[in-house]
């Protein structure tokens, strides 16, 4: 049996007073700067402002299309593996095609579910799946209104949802795929 030995907490530390009077004298110190010089907060008035998102953010998922208009997803159930909030729910079916051999009947993703963490974009072997909408606020008031359906994820009409050309975001190629990060 081995014994580990721990350092002695003094009383003090113990106690926890410390830590809590600064914790106090922070929130004091933010209170009175706030309230004495207003004019250095940040603030943003939300309806007629909106902030500018970084270059990297997240934002809601989108399926990408061919050439003839159907989904560029082949259903090889990649992004629902890799997704560690298991969101992501397909059901494959078979084409006439003869250069694909199965697509998506079935695309849904759970957003109360998902923690936009990217993973399902790194997975995907194709660039069938992106993250690149800048839509990031998302209302409603049923659960079924926060699953995405794979007709809402391919309308790429809505000018809401099309992201406009970000030179600060240049196509990387990932895996052998041009991708954007």
């Amino acid at each position: 049996m081995i014994t580990v030995k721990r350092e002695k907490i003094s009383w003090l530390r113990k106690f926890y007073l410390l830590q809590i009077a600064g914790g106090l004298r922070l929130t004091f110190s933010h209170l009175l700067k706030n309230f004495f010089k207003p004019d250095r907060m940040n603030t943003v008035f939300y309806p007629e402002e909106k902030k500018d998102l970084p270059p990297t953010t997240r934002g809601r998922h989108r399926l990408m299309k061919r050439e003839g208009g159907g989904p560029r997803c082949t259903a090889c159930m990649l992004c629902a593996t890799n997704c560690p909030a298991e969101c992501i729910h397909i059901l494959a079916e078979e084409v006439d095609d003869i250069h694909i051999e199965k697509r998506p009947a079935q695309f849904n993703i759970d957003l109360l579910r998902c923690v936009f963490c990217g993973l399902c974009v790194e997975a995907c072997p194709l660039d069938a799946i992106r993250m690149d909408v800048p839509r990031t606020v998302f209302a409603g008031y049923t659960r079924e209104s926060f699953v995405l359906d794979k007709a809402t994820l391919m309308d790429h009409n809505n000018e809401e949802f099309v992201p406009a050309y970000n030179p600060e975001r240049p196509v990387q190629i990932t895996h052998g795929i041009h991708a954007r990060p």
